[in-house]
């Protein structure tokens, strides 16, 4: 804290001049930098095969991509009202939101509170899940309304972040847990039955209107307040991506016969991209998460780019130089608490990153609080470079997506909403996705600083919140209308 009177912290430019660095430690940040720095030319080459996967994704025989239907198939127009209730089981916490739609364009209000996922709820069991779940729901609708017997069953709209095929709004059958959940008995399961009995059961006031995923909320509420909107993405615990696509660039849906022109909004589940590692250039570290992961040879991209996991590079990194290497980091220090898997999360990265002083001395601090361990000088350098290096990679890569939808839609400008962690509180995050895709798309220099990209990545609105209440209003709407196609599943349509 700076006080009144006070000089700021100097500002630190670039990544030092490692200057009083040693040869050896210097070698192995050259080495490091080899690794993980991602030029133009490897940019471009994943992003021609991510444009092949996404389109694979939506043929009949799919991909590693899902390239999941939504049956959001329109963009709200700004107009929508209604009080509705929003649920995002994350995976760190669980949010629950109370959102009134005004007669106001594109104004809303929102009541909200948040509760923590128990870390035992990822690995036990389905019902406890649930049943907490329920818990929490009807201490938020008794906290706001009181009596929950007098009240008739409010809407709900469920933000269920993982990957899950969907025939119809109101269903969800989970293809796999990512985020560190592996709960058995759900997997191959349609979740809406075993949410609601367990609401059922707690003899909560909800009926649940649509199940959808995050980055679907982001797209439909950043579109909500913004035209341009063509692209949601979320850069957070996970990584995902959705837009719309006409009915007729669908293949596997086909069958149904929609009308060619009808949107539907795809949930890419873009964290599988590249499972098969074709081009992703992982290195050993990106590797060992994989081997040691719940689920390995799944989600090789968001393994590489997602919040849940760059501290655990780093970390992995950090044990690799200390164990494995001539120069035998931490010398004579205890590294035990390093050694601990995950016991590192993206802020601490954020924290490294974001120390303005010369001599690093925030990210001494930090790893004497955290690790029990005291850096030396050039060793801080060492963290600061690794820090930066896997932070670029993860912005890097990012780009790789949206410039792949951006080409297959043939978008040469528009607005991307972005949420999530790593995207809001990342330092340079933003800047360096921006770079990339420069970069990848050809775009020429700007003359003026202060112009806008031609595709640009933006702060989204709040999707698991506004664009589940969203969501459930234009899923309301389209039944009302009598307009069934995919909307409701037959027994709950009632």
């Amino acid at each position: 804290m700076v006080g009144l009177g006070a000089k700021p912290p100097p500002s630190r430019k670039g990544t030092g001049s490692f200057i009083d660095v040693p040869k050896d430690l210097l070698k192995e940040i050259k080495h490091l930098e080899q690794l993980f720095t991602i030029d133009t030319a490897k940019l471009k080459e994943i992003t021609d095969h991510f444009v092949h996967e996404l389109e694979k994704g939506l043929s009949v025989e799919g991909g590693s991509i899902p390239m999941n239907p939504t049956w959001v198939m329109s963009y709200p127009t700004g107009y929508e009202t209604g009080t509705f209730l929003a649920l995002d089981m994350g995976g760190t916490n669980l949010r629950v939101c109370e959102i009134t739609l005004t007669d106001q364009k594109s104004e809303f209000d929102i009541i909200q509170s948040k509760y923590r996922m128990p870390e035992e709820l990822k690995t036990g069991d389905a019902d406890e899940l649930w049943e907490y779940i329920a818990d929490c729901l009807l201490q938020f609708i008794e906290t706001h309304h009181g009596d929950v017997t007098k009240l008739d069953k409010i809407p709900l709209g469920f933000t269920f972040s993982y990957p899950a095929t969907q025939n119809y709004i109101d269903e969800g059958i989970l293809q796999r847990w990512t985020k560190g959940f592996d709960i058995d008995g759900v997997e191959g399961h349609n979740v809406v039955p075993m949410f609601e009995a367990a609401l059922q059961r707690r003899g909560v006031p909800i009926k649940l209107t649509a199940l959808i995923n995050d980055t679907t909320g982001t797209l439909i509420a950043s579109a909500y307040t913004d035209t341009s909107m063509k692209i949601g993405c979320i850069f957070g615990t996970g990584c995902n991506a959705a837009y719309m696509e006409d009915c007729g660039s669908i293949p596997k849906l086909a069958h149904l016969n929609l009308p060619p022109e009808t949107p539907m909004a795809i949930n890419c589940e873009w964290g599988a991209f590249d499972n098969e590692h074709k081009v992703l250039p992982r290195t050993p570290y990106d590797e060992q998460i994989d081997n040691d992961s719940p689920r390995p040879g799944q989600q090789a991209f968001e393994k590489m780019i997602a919040g849940l996991y760059l501290g655990e590079i780093f970390r992995l990194v950090m044990v690799d130089l200390h164990d494995n290497r001539e120069i035998n980091i931490f010398a004579n220090q205890d590294i035990e608490k390093l050694r601990r898997p995950y016991t590192l999360d993206s802020s601490f990265l954020s924290s490294i990153e974001e120390d303005p002083y010369e001599n690093l001395s925030e990210t001494a601090d930090l790893f004497q609080n955290k690790l029990n361990i005291s850096p030396n000088g050039p060793e801080l350098e060492l963290i600061r470079r690794t820090a930066e290096l896997i932070g670029t990679r993860a912005a890097r890569l990012s780009a790789c997506g949206v410039a792949a939808i951006s080409r297959k839609k043939g978008f040469k400008e528009c607005h991307v909403g972005a949420d999530g962690s790593v995207f809001n509180k990342y330092p340079h995050f933003k800047e360096r996705g921006a770079a990339a895709l420069r970069e990848i798309l050809d775009w020429p220099e700007k003359t003026n600083p202060k112009e806008d990209d031609p595709i640009e990545i933006l702060a989204a609105e709040d999707g698991s919140g506004v664009g589940a209440a969203l969501i459930a209003a234009l899923t309301l709407q389209r039944v009302q209308s009598g307009n069934m196609h995919g909307i409701l599943h037959p027994e709950n349509f009632r």
